[in-house]
């Protein structure tokens, strides 16, 4: 036996599907636009009208006589002189004797594992905003912990899945990594 307001509750459901069909409820007629009154505009002196200067505006040129159809004879002319050739060769630079790194060092290093994770980057033993360098054998990037993570004591950073496979630098199916954290 059901109870009794299971079975009010659909006679009224049932009653109103009757009484208001379906297209109707809360929908209204489109009105017509109606023009808007000449009286609703105000005429606008401005100075700039009072000022008549005479401007003059020379002939066309053959590309706008043409009516759009241009020709291989058709010669276009744009007014003006030419400007320079611009420059011959490139200015020389100075180089540094050595090609050195201008990183300052790191305050310490962490060894071990690494896997891909969604989020970005994580490290369990670095607070959040460590800048780390993360060198694998694919490359190093450089990243900012946002996350904490991994829970794993063998893993010392989550990655990014695509920073993983460029760290990586192994094919599709793996799923760690050995990798060089530095901390700075």
């Amino acid at each position: 036996m059901r109870p009794p307001r299971l079975v009010v509750g659909a006679a009224l459901t049932a009653a109103l599907a009757l009484v208001v069909p379906p297209g109707l409820a809360g929908s209204r007629a489109p009105t017509v636009p109606e023009p808007i009154p000449a009286g609703a505009f105000q005429q606008l002196q401005s100075t700039a009208n009072q000022q008549r200067s005479t401007v003059s505006i020379g002939a066309l040129d053959a590309a706008h006589g043409s009516a759009a159809a241009l020709s291989e004879e058709t010669s276009i002319i744009e007014p003006g002189q030419t400007g320079a050739a611009g420059p011959a060769r490139r200015p020389a630079t100075e180089r540094s004797a050595s090609a050195g790194s201008i990183r300052k060092p790191a305050k310490y290093t962490l060894k071990g594992f690494a896997t891909f994770y969604d989020n970005g980057t994580t490290a369990m033993r670095l607070p959040r905003g460590t800048v780390v360098v993360i060198c694998g054998d694919g490359g190093c990037i450089d990243r900012v912990v946002n996350d904490y993570g991994p829970q794993k004591k063998s893993r010392v950073v989550d990655l990014y899945r695509p920073d993983f496979f460029k760290v990586c630098g192994c094919p599709w199916f793996a799923g760690t990594t050995t990798v060089t954290v530095y901390v700075y």
